[in-house]
């Protein structure tokens, strides 16, 4: 697009000689006219000579970028990057956390507002520690938003909010992370972004009657959200039999899926929480299904396609709440959804459970397999020596993408790096 304006080169001149006028009376004076690059510092070439502002050099379309030189770059401040930078700030690593939210803990602040987390406070505590509740309470998303922001503060990890990754390359033996208008320079860089960062939602739900609302299960607040009438959770794991209940008390709901099992206690209950929970989350998810043993590579196929048992929903709850069971959504017709079994479904809403892509696109290096994923080891990125990844599913175990296995995670990946450092120090 081309600026448009009234403006003479004499009126140009005068502002040009405006030492006073300042970058943002700028933005605002020109409204959406006024581009982004060679316009902007033309209008604004003596102000920023006046403030000690960057001025390009060379490329007179874009302000100069200013780097910036780290030991280590850890991409995000969830319990992954916060359980990295604890372990890095031991050794004495010269590391930066990059957020791109405005707080810590924002991306539980913006989930669902009656989530609460599938596991008891004792296993949601991160290394150095404890989750501040009731061993046996399960927090709300807000309470483990505010613990990781406290979390970061008691151990002074160097978060910086707000900064958004545009892009991880590579030149020579240094990775180069471009976030705006700086470049951090690291021989180290760890993206713990999770495995939670693009819904995949099917290509045919753009074929879907328009009046149809549509929601991810990162996008869905509360029913007040929704069209009156029926509401479609397609998927029927633990996002979706939890929304399912959330909406189940003001809405028809219908939920498609493969039942993907559930812990057949009493998930609340004194045996479950002294016995069948530690059994589950601190044996068998974390130590006896592992990409190290048998066990756990048959099982992690089925792991990444169809995600964990219910925990605290079960099909009677189910039932109960009046959520009615139909087969897989296989595409639409006639702008509705159709179901594997041929029916057609009259629904005024749409509530994708459907899972998450890694998100990790802005890596900027040939480190995905033919599916998409990460091709590495506990962490360790194959063929990128210095890149590591943190959080993603069945990364290790399932627990890599539970709060009480980042610690192991995250420990692996610091040890590494570590290792690394010493031998390049000789």
């Amino acid at each position: 697009m081309t600026p448009t304006s009234t403006s003479g080169p004499a009126t140009m001149q005068g502002m040009r000689g405006r030492h006073n006028i300042r970058i943002a009376e700028t933005r605002t004076r020109a409204g959406t006219l006024l581009e982004p690059g060679a316009a902007f510092m033309h209008l604004e070439a003596d102000a920023l000579r006046a403030t000690g502002s960057d001025m390009p050099s060379g490329d007179e379309t874009r302000p100069a970028l200013r780097e910036e030189h780290v030991d280590v770059v850890v991409i995000g401040a969830g319990q992954n990057g916060l359980s990295v930078g604890y372990h890095l700030a031991r050794k004495g690593v010269k590391f930066v956390i990059l957020e791109g939210r405005e707080r810590v803990g924002d991306i539980w602040r913006s989930r669902w507002d009656s989530l609460r987390l599938f596991t008891p406070a004792r296993f949601d505590g991160l290394i150095g520690m404890p989750f501040p509740a009731a061993r046996y309470s399960f927090p709300t998303k807000d309470e483990m938003a505010d613990y990781l922001e406290a979390y970061a503060r008691r151990f002074a990890l160097p978060v910086r909010t707000g900064v958004k990754v545009d892009e991880v390359t590579r030149s020579g033996k240094l990775y180069v992370v471009t976030a705006g208008q700086t470049r951090y320079i690291a021989r180290h860089v760890v993206a713990a972004a999770s495995s939670y960062q693009k819904p995949k939602i099917p290509d045919f739900a753009a074929s879907l009657d328009p009046s149809i609302r549509q929601l991810s299960s990162s996008a869905y607040k509360n029913p007040v959200q929704l069209n009156p009438g029926s509401v479609l959770l397609v998927g029927a794991s633990n996002s979706g039999a939890e929304i399912a209940m959330d909406v189940a008390g003001t809405h028809q709901v219908w939920l498609s899926g493969r039942h993907p099992g559930h812990i057949p206690v009493a998930y609340n209950g004194s045996f479950a929480m002294r016995a069948v929970l530690p059994f589950v989350f601190r044996i068998v998810f974390h130590r006896l299904l592992t990409v190290d043993t048998p066990m756990g590579r048959k099982a992690k196929p089925g792991h990444l396609s169809h995600g964990l048992p219910l925990i605290r929903v079960k099909r009677q709850d189910l039932d109960g709440a009046g959520v009615r069971r139909v087969a897989r959504v296989a595409g639409a017709r006639n702008g509705k959804p159709l179901l594997d079994d041929g029916q057609l479904l009259d629904v005024s809403n749409i509530i994708w459970c459907t899972g998450f892509r890694a998100g990790l696109d802005w890596i900027k290096l040939l480190i995905f397999d033919d599916s998409g994923r990460v091709k590495q080891y506990r962490g360790a990125v194959e063929g990128e020596p210095g890149l590591y990844v943190c959080g993603l599913h069945f990364q290790h175990s399932p627990s890599s993408t539970m709060i009480h296995g980042a610690a192991r995670d995250a420990g692996y990946v610091a040890d590494k790096i570590g290792e690394r450092m010493r031998a390049a120090a000789g």
